[in-house]
């Protein structure tokens, strides 16, 4: 559901993504008028194509492709990064980089409410590249005197297509017999259903209870990553390998080792750095706030990707009981 004040005009940037044409959807069903910024060229304008709303191709780290991109917004979502590079500039360049050219280009526009999309990663005790670069990002949004800011950080994200880090992590369970795994998977997650992200987003646009905050949208239950991974191969693989616990300090070794040898190593600082830390934000806030209420990782599950049960098998065969989950 929308804030309380009437739908005006929106800007994505972003938009192509897999949230990001989500998000565009909702927000054309609750009566605002859309702007889509996505790249030039960009193989997944099709998501868009078909909406409705207004595409304007642009590069956030090129200040000159987003001359006139706030025109007459009134609400800013800004969803466009770099997650995944094996070169640290990148982040940098486009999460650093281009969230400050939105902010300026949101800034001369007048615009009133800027929403900026960050990550969970923010809060590890040892921040990666991507995670120094997403602060840092926070920073931009949050010192910008002219509009209101809320930032959201999400934690792992998944939905019935995947999701960019939940694949990665998914393939590479896959790919083994026996799993080697990094650490014994203690830490603690809370994957959370896009669907439910998009749906908090849509509670933020000129909402002044939102205004000056930053909400965790994270998932309903926490879980481990050792039994995450586990429920990832159960719905996926519909089997349950071994899984090899490998030290910490064997996996950083060989990281560092890799990436001297490697232009594009298959273990990274930044891998071990996802599996190792906790990421069990407190959605409270969120719920308390704006109606938030996220599916825990199991219900999911079920409703992202459903087990194929043998003819006549009971529901009472599952681990846990499925639930209807949301529509």
């Amino acid at each position: 559901m929308p804030g309380p004040q009437s739908p005006g005009t929106v800007m994505v940037t972003g938009a192509a993504g897999a949230m990001g044409a989500r998000l565009v959807r909702g927000l054309l069903e609750a009566g605002w008028t859309v702007r889509a910024l996505i790249l030039p060229g960009d193989p997944l304008r099709s998501r868009l194509d078909d909406l409705g709303c207004d595409i304007r191709e642009g590069d956030v780290v090129d200040r000159d492709s987003l001359a006139h991109l706030c025109d007459d917004i009134d609400v800013v979502y800004h969803l466009a990064a770099v997650i995944i590079s094996h070169d640290d500039s990148v982040f940098r360049r486009v999460n650093q980089g281009g969230t400050a050219n939105i902010v300026a280009a949101a800034a001369g526009a007048r615009v009133r409410h800027f929403v900026y999309v960050s990550s969970a990663s923010v809060t590890y005790p040892r921040r990666t590249p991507y995670a120094e670069s997403k602060l840092i990002a926070e920073g931009f949004v949050r010192g910008e005197p002219t509009f209101k800011s809320t930032i959201v950080r999400p934690t792992l994200a998944y939905d019935e297509q995947g999701g960019q880090e939940f694949l990665m992590f998914l393939d590479y369970l896959k790919a083994f017999p026996i799993v080697p795994f990094i650490g014994a998977g203690k830490a603690l997650k809370r994957p959370v259903w896009t669907g439910d992200i998009v749906d908090g987003l849509l509670r933020l646009p000129n909402n002044p209870v939102s205004y000056g905050k930053t909400y965790n949208f994270s998932g309903g239950e926490a879980i481990s990553m050792l039994e995450l991974a586990r429920l990832m191969l159960r719905h996926h693989a519909g089997r349950s390998p071994p899984i090899l616990p490998v030290p910490i300090s064997m996996c950083r070794a060989l990281a560092f080792a890799l990436r001297q040898t490697m232009a594009r190593p298959f273990l990274t600082m930044n891998a071990i750095a996802g599996v190792t830390n906790d990421a069990n934000l407190d959605p409270t806030e969120a719920t308390v706030d704006l109606g938030y209420r996220p599916l825990g990782v199991r219900d999911g599950f079920m409703k992202c990707f459903p087990i194929a049960q043998p003819r006549g098998a009971a529901a009472r065969s599952l681990p846990f009981s499925p639930s209807k989950g949301k529509s």
